[in-house]
């Protein structure tokens, strides 16, 4: 596969960025690197190989869900970088 200039332009727009000069120059390098990459392991015989589903064959079971100590309002509060008397304090996020 050959990659031009429609591609990187293609690719581009649905990544809303913006590639010219020096930088659309690395970028073709880089997915032509790519696709180079892909093909060579195209070259592979896996036929007869299984997919794995896990990466190891031990059986692992979930921890159990344990109430465990709790930590104390005025510890939690102990390190917060902005507090008031209870509560944390946070930065308004949402604006109207």
């Amino acid at each position: 596969m050959e990659i031009n200039d429609d591609i990187i332009d293609k690719l581009s727009d649905l990544a809303r960025l913006k590639f010219e000069g020096e930088d659309r120059n690395k970028i073709k390098a880089d997915l032509e690197r790519m696709i180079d990459f892909i093909d060579k392991l195209n070259e592979i015989e896996t036929d007869g190989v299984e997919p794995l589903v896990y990466m190891t064959e031990e059986n692992l079971e979930p921890r159990k869900d344990m109430v465990k100590d709790e930590l104390e309002q005025n510890a939690a509060l102990k390190n917060a970088p902005s507090k008031d008397s209870d509560y944390f304090k946070v930065p308004k996020v949402l604006h109207k």
